[in-house]
């Protein structure tokens, strides 16, 4: 059995290996290669595995820890940003969408609970490729972009009632094993007001554990410093609360976004992101492949037409239902375009309601397999989708190119400044950019210095920024400056290696704890360095040229100076580190360089260099990025 179970693993992964960077290459999104990974190594063609059951039950915690992370983006701030689009039109196409598609397969012959289950599955459309899809062309940022974002959040948040709704679908006769084995779970024999009671109880709780007793437990597994205790903690509570609505018989899905929604505003949210995520597209991927396998092509060469009809019928059904209401909202003709044409694929999460559906007997095995394959085909269709969208109809509307409004960088909402590290250095950054209307985004490991921080009002997180994940999650992506104030010269010098690789754009300024740091730092890659224990040494020769006799404009005329100096020679150290001969020329030469400097009393040299020193370091970075 186990070897049986570890074969199958391995011809999935092989499968996602070679299927998934060939669909990526070609525009088509990491879903469908996953999805055609699983038809190729599935019955339908090489019959390489067998039954995909045991997989798919692993498999389908990816959903679990998959709607948690959708928790913890979904941010209330972000959410009242949008919430006339999301509930407005989000709520009124997930609606009017499966309204219409319960009438039609209602006009079928099916059930009415057959219809109700298909028309809610067939409501929601793709995240993942549609998010891409608008990446790739930038339009995250277009009135079509934001529209099809917000339509995309409500059908997420639409997710939790429709897993909520679908086992009370199984409930056929009283006594019936579908009743005795559904929605109560282990409550099934206690009174409906009991089980309500007790339902809304553990929810509270779970809300109350996630806001009051989360934090503190995840300070203390911080403080240890032992990263893969963190994400053991992490899974530990996904698989927690998923245990826990279990055991009440409520959707684990539901309890796991309720704890993500509550840790939103966490310190802790960028390091639960960061280190959940490769497992949450580990198994969504593994999901996706055992699906794909269960997709029977027989159907398709057995039923062309009516199946390939169902397809366009399911896609000009989204698409007029969209058109419509994004004209009753008042969007612009192209925006309209982009959003119906987006949006009319069916999504992944229909995969995982079909999985629901047919555990709780609601439709035939064979309904099933039909509706999967007409969803993984509408998937397959939305390249094709976005291709006619701006060839054919964006070209109409002249004047109009939406893929411009994402250069407006007043439209991102990121911090134009990233800070790792939140001492003393780190904070006394911080405070002097905000002062001058520079919000930062600040990354740091120490869990109780970040407590009482956030406990000021400010908005540290946990996180290590030697990590790109993190970097990313914290914004670097957006931002124009990354401060480096962390104590550990080694650690310093990671975060400037990464940092340089990933974002290549990025200005960096690190804190140097004297001159070899600061060459190491110079040949990561790191724009401008501030050496500690050099600045203090200048603060304390400019305080001593004051009492010496020179009034205060004029000492800090030569510290501006003497750093300037310093600065160059540290660019042109670093530029011939390992050649001890060439280093010997550059010392001497900057030696004699300095003498040179220090004769010179050009008053109108002399004003300009204080102006810079007035301004700061990190404001002049800022201004010339």
């Amino acid at each position: 059995m186990a070897a049986d179970y570890l074969q199958q693993t391995g011809v999935f992964l092989a499968a996602a290996v070679v299927a998934v960077p060939i669909c990526a290459r070609l525009g088509l999104g990491s879903v469908l290669g996953y999805l055609l990974a699983g038809v190729v190594v599935g019955p339908s063609i090489l019959n390489l595995v067998g039954n995909t059951e045991q997989i798919m039950h692993i498999a389908e915690f990816g959903v679990v820890v998959m709607l948690f992370l959708v928790g913890l983006e979904l941010q209330p701030r972000e959410l009242w940003r949008l919430k006339v689009p999301v509930f407005g039109l989000g709520g009124l196409q997930v609606v009017i969408t499966a309204g219409l598609i319960t009438l039609s397969c209602l006009l079928f012959g099916l059930d009415w609970r057959g219809s109700l289950a298909i028309g809610l599955a067939l409501s929601l459309s793709s995240t993942a490729i549609v998010l891409q899809s608008y990446s790739e062309r930038g339009l995250q940022q277009g009135e079509g972009g934001q529209m099809g974002f917000a339509t995309l959040l409500f059908q997420d948040i639409a997710v939790i009632p429709i897993l909520a709704i679908l086992p009370m679908l199984a409930i056929a006769e009283p006594g019936s094993p579908s009743a005795s084995e559904g929605h109560g779970g282990g409550l099934a024999s206690l009174p409906g007001w009991a089980q309500t009671m007790i339902s809304l109880s553990v929810i509270a709780g779970v809300i109350i554990g996630a806001k009051f007793l989360l934090r503190p437990v995840f300070r203390i597994v911080a403080s240890t410093g032992i990263r893969e205790l963190f994400t053991a903690t992490a899974l530990l509570v996904v698989v927690g609360i998923a245990v826990l609505m279990g055991l009440i018989g409520i959707s684990a899905a539901l309890g796991t976004f309720i704890g993500g929604v509550v840790l939103a505003d966490s310190e802790y949210r960028h390091e639960l992101e960061s280190d959940l995520e490769p497992f949450k597209g580990l198994l969504l991927g593994l999901f996706f492949i055992t699906v794909g396998a269960a997709i029977d092509l027989n159907l398709l060469a057995e039923n062309p037409v009516l199946i390939i009809s169902l397809v366009l019928g399911l896609i000009a059904v989204k698409a007029l239902v969209l058109l419509g209401l994004t004209r009753l909202f008042g969007i612009s003709a192209p925006h309209r375009w982009t959003v119906g044409l987006s949006l009319a694929q069916g999504g992944e999460f229909a995969f995982v309601l079909m999985s629901v559906i047919l555990a709780h007997g609601v439709l035939a095995t064979e309904t099933a397999r039909l509706i999967t394959v007409i969803v993984a085909l509408s998937m397959a269709l939305t390249p094709l989708l976005f291709i006619i969208n701006d060839r054919f109809i964006q070209s109409r509307f002249s004047g109009t190119d939406e893929g411009h409004e994402a250069d407006d960088p007043s439209a991102g909402h990121g911090k134009p400044v990233v800070i790792a590290g939140f001492g003393r250095y780190g904070q006394l950054a911080g405070r002097m950019l905000k002062a001058n209307g520079f919000p930062c985004s600040i990354l740091d490991l120490d869990p109780d210095a970040i407590n009482t921080l956030r406990k000021h009002g400010l908005e540290v997180y946990y996180g290590d920024a030697a990590r790109q994940d993190l970097l990313e999650s914290a914004g670097c992506s957006a931002a124009k400056v990354l401060i480096i104030a962390v104590d550990n010269p080694e650690r310093s010098l990671d975060i400037a290696h990464v940092a340089k690789r990933h974002f290549p754009g990025l200005k960096i300024i690190a804190r140097a704890q004297g001159p070899r740091h600061a060459f190491n730092l110079r040949q990561a890659g790191v724009d401008e360095t501030v050496c500690e224990a050099e600045q203090g040494g200048i603060g304390l020769g400019e305080k001593t040229l004051e009492q010496l006799g020179w009034g205060a404009w004029r000492a800090a005329r030569a510290s501006r100076r003497f750093k300037q100096h310093q600065q160059e020679t540290y660019r042109q150290l670093a530029e011939s580190w390992g050649d001890d001969k060439a280093m010997l020329n550059v010392q001497r030469s900057r030696v004699q360089d300095l003498d040179r400097m220090l004769d010179v009393d050009d008053d109108d040299k002399a004003l300009q260099v204080d102006a810079a020193w007035r301004t700061g370091l990190v404001a002049e970075t800022l201004k010339g990025s």
